[in-house]
């Protein structure tokens, strides 16, 4: 498929660092009309990252981007998926953008689910496999990021608020059987700034939860400031 900057495009949105950055290099040859959230059974938590609703929304009005949420089980997950797709397609929507980074299995689903649903998959991060030079750039670009899931088995709640940074580099590369990036699922993040967003998030309330495997920050409260 020919790559146009109008050809448009959804973003499987995490709310976190590498769902923002793939959205920020595909812009360059995408226009980007939607954000595309998998969401628990009544909808209220995002599937992957566990955060609210209303924190992906927000995000969404501080990106001048619709948030399309979809509830759905582990079970339903990908008929619930291509059901999403169906209706973006009808909106003129022709590409999936993903963050994935080296997991194969990852990436053959997708390629899969979004030709199977008359889309193209792209993947701006793939085979990124210097880890740091990845984490420099959302850096340096300006994205701010918050860890906001920890897999219980490999790291603390200390963990949970950090925020994305040199420190925080220097420190996770430190911790036996985890990816800098969290490509295995070790940690999750939210973005709260970056050249993605005309607004900053605060967080207001939060406190740590547990689910499954993961420690999360339970982002209660939050709003939208100045940059």
């Amino acid at each position: 498929m020919e790559r146009t900057d109008n050809l448009k495009g959804f973003v499987s949105w995490s709310g976190g660092k590498d769902a923002a950055l793939s959205c920020w290099r595909a812009m360059k040859n995408y226009q980007v009309t939607h954000l595309l959230s998998m969401m628990d059974e009544d909808g209220s938590f995002s599937r992957s990252h566990h955060i609210r609703a209303d924190v992906l929304k927000l995000q969404g009005e501080a990106m001048g981007l619709p948030v399309v949420q979809t509830g759905s089980s582990w079970e339903t997950y990908e008929e619930r998926f291509k059901d999403a797709l169906s209706g973006l397609k009808k909106s003129g929507v022709r590409v999936g953008i993903f963050g994935d980074i080296d997991l194969e299995e990852h990436r053959q689903w997708v390629e899969r689910v979004t030709r199977e649903s008359g889309m193209e998959a792209v993947l701006p991060l793939w085979g990124e496999v210097a880890r740091r030079p990845l984490m420099e750039e959302l850096i340096t670009l300006g994205f701010e990021a918050v860890v906001v899931a920890v897999r219980r088995d490999l790291l603390g709640p200390e963990w949970l608020g950090r925020r994305i940074d040199g420190d925080f580099m220097n420190d996770i590369s430190q911790v036996a059987g985890v990816d800098i990036c969290g490509e295995g699922g070790e940690y999750h993040t939210l973005v709260l700034s970056g050249p993605l967003f005309a607004k900053r998030i605060r967080i207001g309330i939060s406190q740590t939860a547990t689910h499954d495997r993961y420690s999360f920050l339970d982002i209660q409260d939050c709003e939208l400031t100045e940059k």
